[in-house]
């Protein structure tokens, strides 16, 4: 389960096959055609469920994309850091059968919890069969981007 892994984690959590919940992969993808420096993990989470304990687990810092519904305007970014998730987590979209709240209280459990998590959600506005998302969570991919690189020059300074 454990062991060395890289210190940053970027995860994208969602399922591509129910429109905007897809958001947290097409991230990943877009930040996979960008260099970034060593140390840095890109993960695509997908529907890992427990997984995603074996993934969080001993990071100093992991960045999380997932989609959200929270009654915003469709594409809204929010950024939550460190417990301000954990007042949040219920209404990401998990359509797995563990979500980010659950892996997150399972690494804290075991005493493997990322130093800091910072999650950005991202305010759905179709939960329904396609492979395309809705316009404006499509829109908000390029912010949720450079909002996730300034995180990472961030950490590393």
């Amino acid at each position: 389960m454990l062991g060395q892994q890289p210190e940053i984690l970027i995860l994208g959590i969602g399922n591509i096959l129910m429109a905007d919940d897809g958001v947290g992969i097409r991230v990943i993808e877009r930040l996979r055609s960008v260099p970034l420096p060593a140390g840095i993990e890109v993960v695509d989470g997908g529907t890992s469920g427990a997984d995603l304990v074996d993934i969080l687990a001993e990071r100093r810092k992991a960045i999380v994309i997932d989609a959200v519904d929270v009654g915003a305007i469709p594409g809204t970014v929010m950024r939550f850091a460190g417990d301000s998730w954990t007042e949040h987590a219920h209404q990401a979209i998990s359509l797995h059968e563990v979500g980010l709240g659950q892996a997150m209280s399972m690494v804290k459990l075991i005493g493997v919890a990322p130093q800091e998590l910072v999650v950005f959600g991202i305010q759905i506005q179709c939960l329904e069969p396609s492979l395309e998302l809705s316009r404006p969570v499509e829109e908000a991919i390029g912010s949720v981007v450079q909002q996730v690189l300034a995180e990472i020059e961030h950490a590393i300074r």
